[in-house]
């Protein structure tokens, strides 16, 4: 069963899920491709992933880099989760492109375009830090949960504010 809940930051509401004992996604409200390929069968309850999650999240937006992450299992393809895993390798503040990310996992800078795809579909925003990722020369390019919100977190991780 899928546990979900709920928790404000300063850039909206988020959604959490958990199953077993990791968190499966993360949400802002309203993002895109929120929620996909979460089973049907949830449960509106507390979980253990998202009292880590709320104190990641407490820690991550008073400007400082939380230094662990609770337990993460995202759902997606061999492809995708090898994207979501050198996202993590990104430090906090600094930002990496579509191309360079591609090179980082051994794939040729055309294959930015399906790098895009699978950081664009995270399950676990802000945890896995997709808003990190660049367009070349450093364009603020595509992040499901909007353009304001990426500049804000990008900011907030250079010492500015949410």
């Amino acid at each position: 069963m899928v546990c979900v809940g709920h928790c404000d930051t300063p850039l909206g509401g988020v959604t959490l899920a958990a199953e077993g004992e990791a968190l499966i996604g993360l949400w802002f409200d309203g993002q895109a491709h929120f929620g996909e390929g979460l089973p049907d069968a949830r449960e509106a309850r507390e979980h253990p992933a998202f009292d880590a999650a709320r104190r990641w999240l407490e820690v991550y937006f008073a400007g400082r880099d939380p230094g662990f992450a609770p337990p993460l299992a995202p759902r997606g393809t061999p492809f995708r989760r090898a994207v979501w895993e050198r996202l993590r390798a990104i430090p906090f503040g600094e930002t990496m492109t579509y191309g360079a990310l591609a090179a980082a996992l051994g794939l040729p800078r055309a294959a930015a375009r399906a790098v895009g795809g699978a950081v664009a579909r995270n399950p676990v925003s802000l945890i896995i830090p997709c808003h990190r990722v660049v367009g070349a020369r450093g364009a603020l390019t595509g992040y499901a949960g909007g353009l304001g919100r990426k500049a804000r977190l990008l900011a907030l991780e250079r010492g500015g504010r949410a």
